[in-house]
Formats: structure tokens, C-alpha cells, sequence
């Protein structure tokens, strides 16, 4: 199997595997421990999360905490939720936004008004984009996870300051790849994009913003956010932000060359968004046409995405497609193609050749 579906989720680091194992914990271990207790294995297990926060803390600007959550989705839920409170006003959030984002700012109306700021061929919100003058709270990603395309962040976060507003940014295809924004308030990111485990985010807040729990039980994770955490997953985070830092200019020519190998192959097929300010490792394209679902099918043994991931057997078109300007049936004829630090470039070249084949035998 070649794996190109990078932006669904990506390898494990080994070397955020090893540092996990420790945590694991068994019967005749003290790893297990959990990191809320008092006693010495607890306090060791609390000193290992503490180490990863630290790591994590890394990613982001100086001048803000971290807080561990079970994902990015949570910690979006909390950013969103936890800063609005009261009602009126408006949630300003670009149309390009992940499910996470859309789906809870629906859950938001009534209480208060959202605005989808709409997005250019490109792929790419306006940096002078109007914000409506009542916004409390802009949410826009730094990285679409859909075509790889970059948000102006930084420059909307400070139009939405002059209003007043806050800025939460979901960074979860950026994160350890390119720079955090600068400008935002809030920024969200889950380990398993950046080659650590699944069940593990973070939400990042700037020093000041106040935000109020939106689930109730021990006060863990400094009253924001209840639960136990896992010592193991928080190991493999902060192991795996380390190494993405250290690693993140060696990732990033690796995967530039692949871009460029893979656009040479697939010279015929249009790209989707901006072939400029986008995240190389995300290649969107389309075949009109082309019937991906036959096209999977027929190269059953290369993993690829039809569109969002998280919208994969919904039937609907991507709405990231379709904000484009795309029709429908164009939308429906695209694909993605994610590639990372581990994907070989004879691999991505076999792959890449044979699903051009594949497109060709359905005479597109």
C-alpha cells in the first residue's frame, strides 16, 4: 500500500512511539500512574505531561498556555464556545472552515449571528475581507485541509482586534510545518498531524483571554478542561512537536521536491486553489469528468482521499471545492494527494503514474 493521504492523518514518529512506551504502564510498572495523584508515581507521570507541555508550547508564540485536549475538534469547541458568552454580536468564520469549526458555529446561531466570509479562486479568504463591525470572535485556519491553501491569518487577526474580537485559528495542518501565527488569540492543533498519536490535541490561549469551561468534573487542565489525562499520549505529542521543529526545514525541502515531482506527472490534471501560497504537501486536483470512485477501485492499493476526509460517504459535495467556484460535478471529479516526511519518492512516482493511467482507461 502507498499512503497518500497525509492530510487525513499521518505515521506514527518512531521516535514518538519509544517515548510513549514508558507511559504505557502495566501491573509491574509504575507508567501507568495517572498524573492527577499525589503520590510519587503520580507526581513522576504529571512531570512527564508538564515536559510535553512544555514541547508542545514550543509550536506557538511566546506569551500563552497550553491546554490538552482529546483533539483539535474539542479544543475548538472550547475556543469557540468558552469565549462567547452572553449573547448578540456576531462569529465571523471563512467558508472554507473544517467541519469542526462550521459545524459548532451553526450550533452558536441564535444566540448569536454567523458570517462566512467567502473565499477567491485561490482558495484564499481576502486579507481585507469585511468583518462585520459587532464581530466578537473571527475563526479562520492557517492551513485548509482540503487544498492546502494558506489563510492570511495574521493580517485578519489584527482587523478583528481593531474591532475588539478575538481570533481562534485552527492550525492543525500547519502545526510544526510552517510558523504559528503570530496574531491569533486562540489556536487549535491535534498530535496526529504532525506524526504523534491520535486521541490528543491542544488548544493554545494567549495570555488574558478568559474563557469558561464548557464540560464539568475534576478541574483538570487548570479548570478548563476535565479529565484524566494519559501521560503516554502526552509524551508522543511533545516528542513528536519537538522533532517537527527540528526537523521542520529537512520535512519541508523533502516534501517541496515530492510536490514538484508529483506536478510534473500529473501535468495535465488542474490543480485546486492557489499553486503559490499553499502547503506543498497537499496536491488537490481534478480530472473533469473523472470518476473517482472507479478510479479508487481500480488503484485500490494507493490510499487517497475523494475530498475532506471528515465528509468522506456523506454524498455532498466539499463545500471547500464549491467555495471555489467549482460546480458540483467538478468538485465530484477531484482528489487529494498528501504526502509527508515518511513518503518515498519512487513510491509517490509509482502511484502518481498509475493513477493518470487509471483516469486514462476512463478516457478522460
Amino acid at each position: 500500500m502507498i499512503y497518500l493521504d497525509y492530510q487525513a492523518t499521518t505515521p506514527l514518529a518512531p521516535e514518538a512511539r519509544e517515548a510513549m512506551l514508558p507511559w504505557l504502564g502495566g501491573p509491574d510498572t509504575a507508567g501507568f500512574a495517572n498524573p492527577h495523584s499525589p503520590h510519587r508515581p503520580g507526581r513522576a507521570a504529571a512531570a512527564a505531561v508538564e515536559v510535553a507541555r512544555e514541547q508542545v508550547a514550543a509550536l506557538f508564540p511566546a506569551g500563552g498556555r497550553v491546554i490538552f485536549t482529546s483533539g483539535a475538534t474539542e479544543a475548538i469547541n472550547l475556543a469557540i464556545k468558552g469565549s462567547l458568552r452572553g449573547d448578540g454580536g456576531t462569529l465571523a468564520v471563512s467558508a472554507i472552515e473544517h467541519a469542526a469549526v462550521l459545524d459548532c458555529a451553526d450550533a452558536m446561531r441564535g444566540a448569536l449571528d454567523v458570517e462566512r466570509l467567502p473565499v477567491g479562486r485561490d482558495g484564499i479568504v481576502a486579507a481585507d475581507a469585511d468583518l462585520p463591525a459587532d464581530t466578537r470572535l473571527l475563526a479562520v485556519m492557517q492551513v485548509n485541509n482540503e487544498i492546502g491553501t494558506i489563510q492570511p491569518v495574521d493580517a485578519l487577526a489584527r482587523r478583528a482586534k481593531a474591532l475588539g474580537a478575538l481570533t481562534l485559528c485552527d492550525a492543525v495542518q500547519g502545526a510544526g510545518k510552517i510558523a504559528a501565527p503570530q496574531s491569533a488569540d486562540l489556536i487549535a492543533i491535534s498530535a496526529h498531524k504532525l506524526y504523534g498519536p491520535k486521541g490528543i490535541g491542544a488548544l493554545w490561549i494567549r495570555d488574558g483571554v478568559e474563557l469558561v469551561p464548557v464540560q464539568h468534573g475534576g478541574g483538570q487542565e487548570q479548570g478548563l478542561r476535565s479529565g484524566t489525562l494519559s501521560p503516554a499520549l502526552c509524551a508522543g505529542f511533545g516528542t513528536a512537536a519537538s522533532l517537527a521543529l527540528e526537523r521542520q526545514s529537512v520535512d519541508e525541502a523533502h516534501i517541496r521536491a515530492l510536490w514538484n515531482r508529483a506536478c510534473e506527472i500529473l501535468a495535465r490534471w488542474s490543480l485546486n486553489g492557489s499553486a503559490q501560497a499553499r502547503w506543498p504537501g497537499n496536491l488537490n486536483l481534478r480530472l473533469d469528468g473523472l470518476d473517482v470512485g472507479r478510479l479508487m477501485s481500480d488503484v485500490r492499493d494507493v490510499a487517497f482521499s475523494a475530498g475532506s476526509a471528515c465528509a468522506s460517504g456523506s454524498g455532498r459535495s466539499s463545500h471547500v471545492l464549491t467555495a471555489l467556484g467549482l460546480t458540483p460535478a467538478q468538485a465530484k471529479s477531484s482528489v487529494r494527494l498528501g504526502f509527508g516526511r515518511y513518503t518515498n519518492v519512487n513510491e509517490l512516482e509509482d502511484a502518481c503514474a498509475r493513477l493518470d493511467n487509471a483516469a486514462s482507461a476512463q478516457g478522460v
